[in-house]
């Protein structure tokens, strides 16, 4: 593609260059990406994504807000409960790292502070406190949430297209317990071993909410 000279910006604009900037990651990787890589594929010089995004620290966070603005919208229904809330946030959460296997080690490794993130954290929290949950179990409850998604989905979403690598067999007579157990991850990966494992967190939620005597609606 025939790059144009510094300064000029081809109808560039911060919307452009992020969309851009995900489409290039998601065809070639995180490891491969860089500015002066984004620039040709826009066909300008490095110089103008600049003047739009002040660094690739700053690219990479608008990035990162780009995709989460797909889970800021999936649970704006304020009639809903908080255990629906959440999990409707999950779910919005994982499919947003199967669209972008690639991007998704940027939320996993960075802070997230845009106001993608946030929206969607206030909206879980609202629900929460207005169920009457205790405000130590509403602050844990999102580093909770969102550790076992992160490692959860990094995990599957890792080994690309093909998805995760299948359990092991286990040596019967060497790991007796694991080999007993190991038909029971037969859907290593699926969206049922997913709704399970999420039960356990909400689960692990309303245990501290009953534990101090509050309402788990």
């Amino acid at each position: 593609m025939t790059r144009r000279t510094r300064g000029t910006s081809a109808g560039l604009d911060r919307a452009r260059i992020v969309a851009a900037a995900v489409a290039l990651i998601d065809r070639d990787g995180l490891e491969r990406f860089g500015v002066r890589r984004l620039a040709e594929e826009l066909g300008v010089d490095p110089m103008s994504i600049y003047h739009h995004i002040k660094g690739k620290a700053a690219l990479l966070d608008a990035i990162s807000e780009a995709v989460l603005t797909e889970v800021a919208a999936a649970a704006d229904d304020a009639s809903l409960g908080w255990q629906e809330v959440t999990r409707r946030t999950a779910h919005a959460y994982r499919s947003l790292a199967y669209r972008h296997p690639q991007v998704f080690p940027l939320l996993v490794t960075r802070a997230q502070t845009s106001p993608a993130a946030i929206i969607a954290l206030e909206r879980l929290v609202i629900a929460m406190r207005e169920a009457g949950l205790p405000d130590q179990v509403v602050a844990d409850a999102p580093m909770l949430l969102f550790g076992f998604l992160n490692g959860h989905l990094l995990a599957r979403t890792s080994a690309g297209p093909d998805g995760p690598t299948p359990v092991p067999a286990f040596d019967p007579e060497a790991y007796p317990t694991m080999a007993a157990l190991a038909p029971l991850w037969a859907d290593f990966g699926s969206a049922a071993e997913f709704d399970r494992m999420l039960d356990s967190v909400l689960d692990g939620i309303k245990g501290q909410a009953t534990a101090r005597g509050t309402g788990t609606r």
